[in-house]
C-alpha cells in the first residue's frame, strides 16, 4: 500500500462522518420495475481473464460496485469483504475496477487483485479493469445498469467511485446507493433483507 492509500485509510472514518454530517454522495434511489432485459443474459471476465456467467446468479441478490485502489473511498473494501462474508448464502458481491474517475485506478488486472488480497482480504468476485461511466467502451453490465429501457427504470451512471447497484433475487435492479452509503449500513442491510 502506497503512503497516499495509507492516509486514505487513517482519514477514511473522518471523510465517512463528514460526507453523513453534510449529506454528500448519500443519495440512494429505489424501484420494483421489472427489467425488460435479462440480467442473466449478461457476463462478466473476472480479474484473472476467465468468464463469469451471471446465469449462474439466479436466486440470489447481487451487488454491483464500481472500485478503485487510489480513492477516499477505497477503505470501503474492507467492508465489502465483511457484508461478503455476512451474507454469502445471499448474497453475490461483483466488484468492477475502474479507472474513470481521476486516474484513481492505474494498476493492471493482476496489481488490482493482489492489492485488493493483500490490503483487504477480498475475496469476493473482481472484474478486470472496466469503463463504468456511459461512454465509448462502457462494460455491457453497466450498461444494463444504467439503461432504463435495459433495467425497467434507472439511467442514473456513477457519480463516483465505489456507487452501488442492487439486483434482487429475479434479476431486477431494486436500488442505487452513491458512494458514501457504507456497505455495512443499516441502509445496506434493509435494502438486502427486504
Amino acid at each position: 500500500m502506497s503512503n497516499k492509500q495509507k492516509a486514505m485509510v487513517f482519514i477514511y472514518p473522518l471523510l465517512s462522518r463528514i460526507t453523513k454530517w453534510i449529506g454528500k454522495s448519500q443519495k440512494i434511489i429505489k424501484s420494483t420495475s421489472m427489467a425488460p432485459e435479462s440480467f442473466y443474459l449478461l457476463n462478466a471476465v473476472l480479474i484473472h481473464g476467465e468468464t463469469f456467467s451471471f446465469e449462474s446468479l439466479k436466486g440470489k441478490k447481487v451487488l454491483l460496485v464500481n472500485t478503485a485502489s487510489d480513492c477516499g473511498y477505497t477503505p470501503q473494501y474492507k467492508g465489502l469483504e465483511q457484508l461478503h462474508q455476512q451474507e454469502k448464502d445471499r448474497l453475490v458481491i461483483i466488484g468492477f475496477p475502474s479507472n474513470d474517475f481521476g486516474e484513481q485506478e492505474k494498476g493492471s488486472n493482476n496489481e488490482i487483485g493482489n492489492f485488493c488480497e493483500k490490503n483487504f482480504g477480498v475475496t469476493f468476485l473482481l472484474t478486470q479493469k472496466s469503463i463504468v461511466k456511459k461512454m465509448s467502451g462502457q462494460d455491457p453490465v453497466y450498461k444494463w445498469l444504467t439503461d432504463e429501457t435495459k433495467n425497467g427504470w434507472n439511467d442514473v451512471a456513477p457519480s463516483w467511485n465505489f456507487c452501488k447497484y442492487l439486483v434482487n433475487e429475479e434479476g431486477n435492479l431494486t436500488h442505487f446507493f452513491e458512494s458514501g452509503i457504507e456497505p455495512l449500513s443499516k441502509k445496506m442491510a434493509d435494502a438486502i433483507h427486504e
